[in-house]
């Protein structure tokens, strides 16, 4: 049997997470901000993407609500999973434009990669459900 017994975060560890977290939040939360409240700032990206100008608020509000979800410590988890929902959406989206490998896409997957890294980081309950034992 495997000893799956979950070790506490160090100080460093959770001090990481919460750096990584905030950055993630900090970013997503400059996007969304951008697509809610000045979207002609963004009318070259929306049409090259094929999105009509009047769903970029409603993508703001959306990306406000899961980084919101994210930043508070008791739905962080839910807020996680919202996030890399969106982005994996996101990801989607270059694809289907054959956009494979371009900077938003990369920069999508690395915020999912910083939005779980940083949760699992911080948060001992994330370390429990996904435990890595060697």
């Amino acid at each position: 049997m495997t000893d799956t017994t979950i070790i506490a975060p160090t100080s460093a560890s959770i001090w990481t997470g919460r750096v990584l977290s905030a950055l993630v939040v900090v970013l997503l939360l400059a996007d969304g901000a951008m697509q809610s409240f000045a979207p002609n700032m963004l009318r070259a990206e929306m049409e090259s993407s094929g999105f009509p100008m009047n769903l970029s608020q409603i993508l703001g509000v959306i990306t406000l609500t899961c980084v919101i979800l994210y930043a508070i410590p008791r739905t962080a988890v839910l807020g996680a999973i919202l996030v890399t929902a969106f982005l994996g959406g996101a990801i989607c989206t270059h694809f289907r434009l054959g956009e494979i490998g371009s900077p938003p896409q990369l920069v999508c997957l690395l915020l999912g990669i910083l939005t779980w890294g940083g949760l699992y980081l911080r948060d001992p309950r994330v370390r429990a459900l996904l435990p890595f034992v060697s």
